[in-house]
């Protein structure tokens, strides 16, 4: 019998073949360059329509989930805005998903193809509520299922939310591999599925982002048979990119054109999110600058050959606000609007509150998710642990923190404002990127047409802005 070399660098050397052994989808008939390929022919290769997504989701506790006028808190807003200020503010309650949150939608179409496809099972590399979302749906779809996921620093000390989440992936029936922060989750992941034969439900497979395109489509279509208009802004909470990527795509099949896709994250400027030290010096898992910035900068950094989640290519604006900020919301949407959900999931909601009070009355801003709150999840608990691990808490100006060393609260809701990226600068570190992979000298021009539409620019501009 021949015993395969299991090694570090062994084992990445054959990323390629364990990828493909495990996803059922050759990434190679899309590749045209290091840089570009069919970005389009990859989503669609899916083979599922969009009526077949929202079935395959009802099946399996998924979608249709309720969206909210926050009449109190838009009241609230409306008081502290100039004259005419102050848009109507909506909420897509996707903590009413089994699991808990909008990362069900992500996990569906992935864990019924590979039901579909005779795996036995699904494995997923993530911080947590992906993988409580695969976790729930392969209970359903009757496939085991393995997380893998970094929970721990080198003191064997988890952040609560964190831990959180990997009591409630074990609830639903996973196996949980429990690291320690470092290099190690991407090397762990290709073992397993190498070792096991299981399906690659990564986050960033184009069964992920499909299944998220659900979510866009409701709000769009609900929004215009309700108020008989298109949403003027919808916030999303970024990351990764795919929960933007999908909820724009959505918003595009259910003919919204003009609504402004506005990316918002937590800033944790500073902080390395592969950094033992800084690992519980923050109190967002996901939703924030660690992921956001590197990720809309270049997509491709992850466990597959190309990366289906791509913000930039639908991101109109970019809003970052402060830990303590959408600490102040999470307590606010409980007193005002009697919704207690976690506050990683309010992160576009804090930024909402900025941007609502910059537009007119008679707009519509939507934020398009929520997610389930609780134990470590919970903002007290969360407090806490910044607390014991030397975070200094106290109420002030929210713009005067400094993360992982301060998280200031705001004292009234007139503090909560956030801050806008320059957007041109997340482009040009795009295309600076690129230019590490494939020489601009060698670019073609297929591939400065792909680098305009994956930053939602211009061949022009990227001509104008390329690296020297």
């Amino acid at each position: 019998m021949t015993i395969r070399d299991m090694s570090y660098s062994a084992v990445m050397a054959r990323k390629n073949e364990i990828m493909k052994q495990s996803m059922g989808m050759d990434y190679d008939q899309f590749i045209q360059s290091p840089i570009a390929f069919d970005y389009e022919s990859m989503m669609q290769a899916t083979g599922y329509s969009m009526d077949d997504i929202m079935r395959i989701q009802s099946e399996t506790k998924v979608g249709k989930t309720p969206l909210i006028e926050l009449r109190n808190l838009t009241e609230a807003v409306r008081k502290i805005s100039a004259p005419g200020k102050g848009a109507l503010i909506l909420v897509k309650d996707e903590a009413a998903n089994a699991s808990g949150s909008f990362k069900a939608r992500r996990a569906s179409v992935a864990v019924y193809d590979a039901r579909r496809k005779g795996y036995k099972g699904v494995i997923a590399a993530t911080s947590g509520n992906y993988g409580a979302a695969v976790a729930s749906q392969a209970a359903q779809r009757k496939l085991k299922c393995i997380v893998i996921q970094e929970i721990y620093d080198s003191r064997g000390i988890g952040q609560p939310e964190i831990v959180e989440k990997s009591r409630a992936c074990e609830a639903y029936g996973a196996e949980v591999l429990k690291l320690t922060v470092g290099p190690e989750l991407f090397y762990m992941q290709l073992r397993t599925l190498e070792e096991t034969g299981f399906f690659n439900a990564s986050l960033y497979t184009p069964f992920g982002i499909r299944g998220i395109e659900s979510l866009g489509y409701e709000i769009g279509t609900e929004v215009k048979i309700r108020y008989g208009r298109q949403p003027d802004v919808v916030a999303i909470t970024h990351a990764g990119g795919g929960n933007l990527t999908g909820t724009a795509r959505g918003l595009k099949l259910a003919d919204c054109p003009n609504t402004r896709i506005v990316a918002c994250s937590v800033d944790l400027s500073g902080l390395h999110m592969a950094s033992d030290t800084d690992f519980n010096r923050k109190s967002f898992t996901t939703g924030h600058t660690g992921f956001g910035i590197p990720f809309a900068t270049w997509p491709d950094r992850v466990d597959v050959p190309r990366n289906a989640a791509r913000a930039l290519r639908y991101m109109d604006e970019y809003h970052l606000v402060t830990q303590g900020e959408v600490f102040y919301i999470t307590e606010l949407l409980t007193k005002l609007e009697g919704l207690e959900r976690g506050p990683a999931g309010n992160t576009s909601l804090t930024a909402a509150v900025g941007m609502a009070r910059e537009m007119d009355k008679d707009q519509i801003l939507v934020v398009q998710e929520t997610e389930y709150t609780g134990a470590g999840k919970h903002h007290n608990s969360q407090l806490s642990f910044a607390r014991e691990n030397g975070i200094e808490v106290r109420r002030g100006d929210p713009g005067e923190s400094v993360p992982g060393r301060s998280i200031i609260i705001p004292e009234h809701l007139s503090q909560v404002a956030g801050k806008i990226q320059d957007m041109d600068k997340l482009r040009r570190s795009y295309l600076v990127n690129a230019a590490n992979h494939l020489p601009v000298g060698n670019w073609t021009e297929d591939d400065v047409l792909f680098l305009a539409e994956d930053t939602k620019s211009s061949v022009d501009w990227v001509l104008a802005n390329k690296p020297e």
